[in-house]
């Protein structure tokens, strides 16, 4: 039997992994004949993507409420959320007071945003936003008070969402786990409350999000479609998610 290729194998452990929710690097290695380091680069690459979680001695089937750090999301698909941060920030204009959440794509919008030079207001629950932001002259960077979660690089909680609402934005931008006709979700509750206070609290909001997130399923749904003004994203969704998205008033930007 012919050795199979890279791609082919990230494809079989998945499809183990619909029919159990353990599989071993071990045995995995020795089923496609290479090396367990092979196939352990293998299931990190699938995690990265979100797509497995990584077990003691092998992989598990992610799970909707299982998402890797920030740190860890922060470094894939770099290139394709830089797409989708210069698209977003070409939305922007001056003197407009926007919102920010946390996450792996806003963080990158942030840097396009820095690049821009123009005047704002910027509220946000990250502290990577606000690090990026907080050294340009002409931005009022605000960032909000809660509890610190280092995992995420940003703070949470009621005092959080409660200083929020005391404020409003022309434009929040915010991040997801996944997206799907049902609406958009997250692995993260702490989380998906910020971005429902940012939401509710400004004028129109865009969703910043990668095609690894198309069709996924999480813990908590944020809100239905029809909340969203707006998704940018790097590659044209399923004809089912187009359509649905389109049904609901919002409006599909593809930074290709």
């Amino acid at each position: 039997m012919s050795r199979l290729g890279k791609l082919e194998r990230r494809d079989r452990i998945l499809g183990q992994l619909r029919l159990s929710p353990h599989v071993r690097i071990s045995e995995l290695a020795d089923q496609f004949g290479v090396s367990t380091e092979t196939v352990r680069r293998d299931v990190d690459a699938l995690s990265r993507q979100g797509l497995v979680a990584r077990a003691y001695g092998g992989a598990a089937a992610s799970t909707v409420g299982f998402q890797p750090p920030f740190g860890e999301r922060n470094q894939r698909l770099v290139d394709e959320r830089a797409r989708i941060a210069g698209r977003a920030a070409s939305l922007v204009k001056p003197g407009e007071v926007v919102m920010i959440d946390a996450g792996s794509t806003t963080t990158q919008f942030a840097k396009a945003l820095a690049m821009l030079n123009v005047p704002l207001t910027v509220l946000t629950n990250s502290l990577s936003v606000a690090t990026t932001l907080g050294q340009q002259p002409t931005i009022d960077m605000i960032i909000c008070p809660g509890d610190f979660v280092a995992s995420e690089a940003a703070v949470y909680g009621h005092e959080t969402e409660a200083f929020l609402r005391r404020h409003h934005a022309d434009h929040a931008f915010i991040g997801a786990s996944g997206i799907a006709e049902a609406g958009i979700m997250d692995a993260n509750r702490p989380a998906s409350a910020i971005k429902r206070v940012m939401i509710a609290q400004a004028r129109q909001t865009t969703l910043l999000i990668d095609r690894s997130k198309f069709e996924k399923s999480y813990l908590s749904i944020i809100c239905p479609l029809s909340d969203l003004d707006a998704v940018i994203t790097d590659s044209p969704p399923g004809r089912m998610l187009e359509q649905a998205l389109g049904a609901s008033g919002v409006t599909l930007h593809v930074a290709l």
